[in-house]
């Protein structure tokens, strides 16, 4: 008797964790996306950006957070119930074409033409377009012969070297002031 109970109760045992596992799993799985969603925002996080990109990041990652934990922790109709379906992301429109047809002296040729967008505002090609730099005349001349240019700056093709080479030549604008008003 205590052998038949000992077995029934060893057989239940396995069942319940077999059974405690295998929605763990499933959990781990199902979540998997929410997951993935929350290390893309925190890569995004690491690389530089503006305060105010940051504190929309943080509400991002705070959320995809929250998402993914009540995921893990929670059944699967609980988790609809409160959050719906994982929306999938919407893939952008297809550019239309337009087909226009032109003739040629002997042939008929089809060309493919993009549609403009309706909203799309011009551009004024009109007006002459006049870049002024920071000093004019022997001040620019002063400046060209002081500033110097680190070999990175050349062209820079990261946000961190950009972001050097501005606050280096803003540093040496400063100086430049400093030394030309004497």
């Amino acid at each position: 008797m205590n052998r038949l109970s000992f077995s029934v109760c060893f057989y239940i045992l396995i069942f319940v964790c077999t059974l405690t596992l295998s929605s763990v799993a499933f959990a781990k799985k199902r979540c998997k996306p929410l997951l993935n969603k929350l290390h893309n925002i925190q890569t995004m996080q690491r690389s530089g950006h503006s305060l105010k990109r940051g504190q929309s990041l943080r509400a991002k990652e705070d959320k995809a957070r929250d998402k993914w934990w009540q995921c893990e922790n929670s059944s699967l109709a609980a988790f609809k119930s409160k959050y719906g379906k994982v929306k999938k992301k919407l893939k952008h429109k297809t550019t239309k074409y337009k087909r226009v047809k032109s003739k040629t002296k002997r042939l008929k040729v089809s060309k493919y033409t993009l549609k403009p967008p309706k909203h799309l505002a011009r551009f004024n090609q009109g007006s002459a377009i006049v870049i002024k730099s920071k000093y004019q005349g022997e001040k620019q001349l002063a400046w060209l012969q002081f500033y110097q240019q680190p070999i990175e700056c050349q062209r820079p093709k990261k946000m961190k070297v950009f972001v050097y080479c501005t606050e280096d030549k803003l540093q040496q604008q400063y100086l430049f002031q400093q030394k030309y008003s004497r």
